[in-house]
């Protein structure tokens, strides 16, 4: 916008131009790229106490629950639980026993200092086994109390698309239409594991029996992973 102020110059007063300061150097009043206003919006209710704790879990979904089975006949699969007593606590590892066998426990980040199980408490851990341990990813302790362990999934903190799915504004999987379409593609026995961005994170049982990883696209497209 043109502004103007009056100037005296040999008693005279005339007008003069004054100069317009462009938005990158105005200092408080620099423009804010419309993104950043956008995910500012989005992301702010966050910040709220329980509030942004309940629209965090909005693009969470719960890894569907297994029968354990004893631990002698654990085998690598991507989703598989046992059930048994605390023997051991190592950090944010510890082992689980029944009257079969024992095995080795993985809880990540949430077990670092020891605390999530006691010696002596009765467990059910669910979770993927491979090369020897079964990384947790669900805990339930003796009392009923579950817990899912790990990252929820969904896309990448920061982005646009993660303040979206936080505020409940992303694209919500359909998991029971999703879950009949893998069924439909030849597979069974099919558990989800966890989600990506637009992706559900499935482990299945191919038409000869083999555990399968999946990768379950929102628009329902299917793609083996490798691995166990």
């Amino acid at each position: 916008m043109d502004m103007s102020e009056d100037k005296v110059i040999d008693g005279t007063a005339r007008e003069v131009p004054s100069r317009e300061i462009p938005a990158a150097q105005a200092g408080p009043g620099r423009r804010i790229p419309k993104r950043t206003w956008v995910i500012g919006a989005l992301a702010l209710p966050l910040a709220f106490g329980a509030v942004g704790m309940s629209l965090a879990r909005n693009g969470a979904v719960t890894p569907t629950p297994v029968a354990p089975v004893a631990i002698q006949a654990l085998v690598p699969s991507g989703a598989i639980a046992v059930k048994g007593d605390v023997a051991e606590v190592y950090g944010n590892k510890f082992v689980v026993q029944d009257p079969t066998g024992r095995a080795l426990v993985e809880t990540g980040r949430e077990g670092e200092g020891g605390k999530l199980v006691a010696k002596g408490e009765s467990v059910t851990v669910q979770g993927r086994f491979e090369d020897g341990f079964l990384r947790a990813r669900v805990l339930t302790h003796g009392d009923g109390r579950s817990q899912v362990l790990g990252a929820a999934g969904g896309p990448p903190f920061g982005r646009l698309d993660w303040a979206k799915d936080r505020v409940g504004l992303g694209p919500a999987p359909d998991v029971p239409a999703l879950t009949a379409t893998v069924k439909a593609a030849g597979y069974d026995d099919v558990r989800v594991t966890g989600r990506g961005p637009r992706h559900l994170e499935v482990a299945a049982r191919d038409r000869d029996g083999r555990e399968r990883q999946l990768h379950v696209g929102f628009d329902g497209q299917i793609r083996e992973r490798p691995g166990v």
